[in-house]
């Protein structure tokens, strides 16, 4: 059975990294999955939250942070050691594969790019649901350009999306509770409202 779960991976993996990969696909999904740029984009979006937001934002830079850390270290620090999958670039000739950035000395599954987006959209469409399509759309691009570039299978990036989820979820029951406790609290205090 799990043989045959793999030889569906590896069909999936190049139907999209080499039967739909086109022109447009082999010049956006690089810059898509750019570490560099994705960190850049995270920082500039924290920064203006801290400058623009009020207190309850201002806390959920800090609940975004620990949703990182914590889906990073799940993902590639614990859960890709442990589970030892080589990435497809290391198990397909590059003749045979689409492969538009480095492959990497790390292991495939799960994906860390997945978990850490859908990470994001979770903690933060938590509470905005207005921005949910927008979050949810950029994560799950993230996601995929990691099979565009012959990096990571399909269940590479559910199984990272699923560490994302929870980890999103558990530090949205912790920052719930410090909310209560000590957002709340302070702004009756002071006689202020935050939303």
């Amino acid at each position: 059975m799990f043989e045959t779960l793999q030889q569906i991976d590896a069909e999936i993996f190049f139907f999209i990294n080499t039967t739909i990969a086109n022109v447009i696909t082999d010049f956006i999904m690089p810059l898509i999955t750019n570490d560099k740029g994705l960190r850049v984009i995270y920082a500039l979006a924290m920064i203006i939250l801290l400058v623009k937001g009020n207190k309850t934002l201002r806390w959920m830079v800090l609940g975004s942070i620990i949703v990182m850390v914590l889906s990073d270290q799940i993902s590639a620090g614990l859960l890709k050691n442990w589970i030892g999958r080589p990435r497809p670039c290391h198990t397909f000739d590059h003749e045979l594969i689409n492969l538009l950035v480095g492959c990497g000395g790390g292991k495939s599954m799960p994906s860390a790019h997945a978990a850490n987006a859908f990470g994001q959209a979770i903690f933060f469409s938590y509470y905005y649901t207005q921005a949910r399509v927008y979050l949810f759309t950029y994560a799950s691009l993230i996601a995929l350009s990691r099979v565009f570039v012959g990096v990571h299978y399909l269940s590479d990036i559910v199984a990272g999306a699923i560490v994302g989820v929870i980890s999103a979820f558990v530090i949205v029951f912790v920052f719930n509770a410090f909310k209560r406790k000590y957002i709340e609290n302070d702004a009756i205090i002071s006689n202020n409202t935050y939303t």
